[in-house]
């Protein structure tokens, strides 16, 4: 059983013992850490927090407890209930709320559970900021409401509407020219929130779709990471050739990945590098990725006269560098797509509309486009951390043996050679070191990774 703080937010997975796991007892406990540190920070603001879950088995029950702790603490509470991530990070901002608190734990399996916490901008905090969360929780330096003072409770279930209504606003969203294609597409939406708010975008994009995995009720019908040894379902349907594309999220809607009409993958790193092309077509200008992600957005960014940087993993840490840089668009390899035109968050749904769009214009197939996009291989791997594994001295270890190579540290440590990379750092949200490595084939990107997995387990 694991419980991990980190800049991803309080993760864990459901049961057991106090302190070890995500159970209720923490959970009242971070979630009053969370509302002291807003009310030390926004004396006056509104008082109010907008709290949001996906559809996973245990998130009704932390709900309601997030929920009785804000009003514990004084706060009022908005519940959107079932939401997407981007749906709720959005509501923050028209609530005029002082934060949230998203319910999910993204990818992870169905026995975990998170609190994912927002500021008043429906951002992320800051590792700073939530260093400060966990230090007012271990030491427990609050206080409850009086019963005067204790929050009110109020549901809102506009804002998936508002959402889809967000993205069809954005310029580059041409719905009559996705209208105008007829897209025939086929989506799993992993039994959670997508199977309530990408129907509706869907529909007001006038594309016939097919929902599998359609029940959101938590029970995940397979690994909820969108990785094609996961996708065997949508990749057998894909191979009828009923569809023009695939189109798979992540329990909480912020990742997105697409399958191409002959069935084969178009590539989660690519999600992001499509995009990216796509609307640099239109407004040139810089871009960010973080340092696990393919050096394809850089040669696209560069093809069309922009500047592309590299931030360390996270959300929150790409999203400060796009503002530092002026970023157009921007994101994670893993499928996270961030618009600031639209809000600085990953969004499945802007993606959606804005690779329709490409799709649209260009009159071309989803395989057509992928292979119009620079080519490399990204192999993913994993080290399973035991309790006595000294991941800094590891990495350390790693960074001296390379010294004679270009090394990035702000995020474990990346090694960048002539024409290939390898990234080794610590998961925010699992108890492993991953690695990642990319090259110009497969085979070459995976034997990088394993003898690089080789030098580490060394000093595991």
């Amino acid at each position: 059983m694991t419980l991990i703080k980190s800049i991803s937010g309080i993760r864990g997975t459901i049961g057991g013992k106090p302190g070890d796991t995500l159970n209720p007892l923490d959970i009242v406990k971070f979630t009053t850490a969370y509302a002291t540190f807003i009310k030390r920070h926004n004396p006056q603001g509104s008082g109010k927090i907008v709290v949001g879950r996906d559809g996973r088995i245990s998130g009704d029950m932390v709900r309601q407890l997030v929920c009785g702790t804000l009003m514990g603490t004084g706060f009022d509470v908005i519940d959107i209930n079932h939401a997407s991530t981007p749906t709720t990070e959005l509501a923050v901002v028209w609530e005029k709320a002082d934060g949230g608190i998203i319910i999910t734990a993204s990818h992870n399996p169905r026995q975990w559970n998170a609190l994912k916490l927002l500021n008043a901008q429906g951002e992320f905090l800051t590792a700073a900021e939530g260093a400060e969360v966990l230090a007012i929780a271990e030491a427990e330096d609050f206080d409850y409401a009086e019963v005067d003072h204790v929050g009110r409770y109020a549901v809102d279930r506009s804002v998936e509407e508002r959402h889809i209504q967000e993205v069809l606003r954005l310029p580059l969203v041409n719905t009559e020219a996705v209208r105008n294609e007829h897209f025939r597409v086929c989506v799993d939406v992993i039994n959670s929130v997508g199977a309530y708010i990408l129907p509706q975008l869907l529909q007001a994009l006038g594309v016939e779709y097919t929902l599998l995995n359609d029940h959101c009720n938590g029970d995940f019908a397979h690994n909820p990471e969108p990785l094609e040894k996961n996708l065997g379902g949508i990749m057998e349907a894909m191979a009828s050739g009923s569809y023009d594309l695939g189109i798979v999220v992540d329990p909480d809607v912020d990742r997105l990945a697409f399958i191409c009409e002959n069935g084969k993958m178009f590539g989660e790193e690519y999600t992001l590098v499509s995009v990216a092309d796509y609307v640099l077509s239109h407004t040139p200008g810089n871009t960010v990725s973080n340092l696990s992600s393919t050096r394809a957005l850089r040669d696209i960014t560069l093809r069309h006269g922009g500047s592309y940087t590299a931030a360390a993993v996270g959300e929150v840490n790409v999203t400060t560098k796009m503002k530092e840089v002026g970023a157009v668009i921007g994101g994670e390899g893993n499928g996270g797509v961030i618009y600031p035109e639209s809000h600085y968050g990953r969004d499945a749904l802007v993606g959606i509309g804005l690779f329709l769009s490409a799709l649209a214009e260009r009159h071309c197939t989803a395989s057509e486009l992928r292979a119009s996009m620079p080519e490399y291989c990204i192999a993913k791997n994993r080290i399973d951390l035991t309790p006595e594994t000294d991941i800094d001295a590891l990495l350390q270890q790693i960074k001296e043996l390379y010294k004679n190579e270009k090394v990035t540290d702000i995020d474990g440590v990346k090694i960048d050679f002539a024409d290939k990379w390898v990234h080794l750092r610590k998961s925010n949200t699992e108890p492993i070191i991953r690695v990642y490595s990319e090259a110009a084939t497969m085979a070459e990107a995976d034997a990088l990774g394993k003898q690089m997995m080789d030098v580490a387990m060394k000093y595991v």
